[in-house]
């Protein structure tokens, strides 16, 4: 494991209302080794060479522990943004395990995103949290479809463990859902994978659905998706249907999206799993607020 400097590592969020309502974002791991041909972290702007390669900031636990100690106002802290925090080295490193002790001991919240199996190792820790924090896990799942799964996110488990992943969490009180995103144009934009996506998302206890029915595209990411699309799926000319479809654009969006919230939004209804941003914030944080002002009446 190749270690980088780091000054900081807990950052205050622009606009938390925006995106699950978390206060600081936290990524003690930089790069990704999942080779998901569609992460927007590669592109060109994030700045990260040998995107590929996992490296863990240096001294990461006393830095998270130093800048919880001078935080004057708790929160949520979100992590997995730019980097998964349970790559296949976190199993024997254990950073994110402690982090999260760090973080119930400071009585801070956690939200967590990840497409590894690995989190429920740290069920135990969530739990602790959850006693007097919010906790959020949030599992990415772009397809039902295992064998597509494979192709384009190799290095993570298929869909259905992820859905497993979900069924354990609920299972345990924590509260998980999916992140739908990104639903690639041509490849998973059908009604078919979305209305699977939703079955089983109800049947493993899923609170919520968040989607994204497109994809961005900057450069440097732009020219990988596309090698990879050729690669993966020969003679389809996926990638000129992009090129046709959205040239250069940054928002690369589903030409069925309209048709595809139709049927998401209807099948979550049905289910009755959250979709709208605020409806997430608010259900997760709710009970912990209403402690809050039932200690402040006393």
């Amino acid at each position: 494991m190749e270690y980088i400097p780091a000054k900081t590592i807990i950052t205050r969020s622009k606009k938390p209302e925006y995106w699950f309502g978390t206060e600081y974002n936290m990524n003690i791991y930089k790069g990704c080794c999942h080779g998901c041909i569609y992460c927007d972290s590669r592109s060109d702007c994030y700045g990260i060479t040998s995107f590929d390669t996992v490296r863990a900031k240096e001294n990461a636990l006393t830095i998270i522990r130093d800048e919880l100690r001078r935080k004057t106002k708790r929160g949520v802290i979100s992590t997995g943004a730019m980097s998964d925090p349970y790559n296949p080295f976190e199993k024997e490193l254990e950073l994110t395990r402690h982090a999260l002790e760090l973080c119930n001991a400071f009585e801070f919240g956690i939200a967590v995103a990840t497409k590894s199996r690995l989190l429920a190792r740290d069920i135990d820790v969530l739990e602790d949290i959850k006693e007097h924090s919010p906790v959020l896990c949030k599992v990415t799942i772009t397809t039902s479809d295992d064998a597509l799964a494979k192709k384009i996110e190799p290095g993570v488990p298929p869909s259905s463990e992820r859905f497993a992943l979900i069924r354990e969490l609920t299972e345990h009180g924590i509260y998980a859902g999916v992140l739908l995103m990104p639903v690639l144009p041509f490849l998973e934009d059908s009604d078919e994978n979305i209305r699977r996506i939703v079955h089983m998302a109800g049947e493993a206890g899923a609170k919520f659905i968040y989607p994204a029915f497109g994809v961005t595209l900057r450069e440097n990411q732009r020219e990988w998706y596309f090698d990879r699309l050729n690669h993966l799926f020969p003679g389809e000319q996926i990638a000129e249907k992009y090129q046709k479809k959205f040239g250069y654009s940054y928002e690369c969006r589903s030409p069925r999206s309209r048709q595809l919230w139709k049927v998401f939004t209807k099948e979550c209804q049905d289910a009755g799993i959250l979709y709208q941003m605020q409806d997430i914030i608010s259900s997760y944080k709710r009970p912990y607020q209403l402690e809050q002002l039932s200690l402040f009446d006393l």
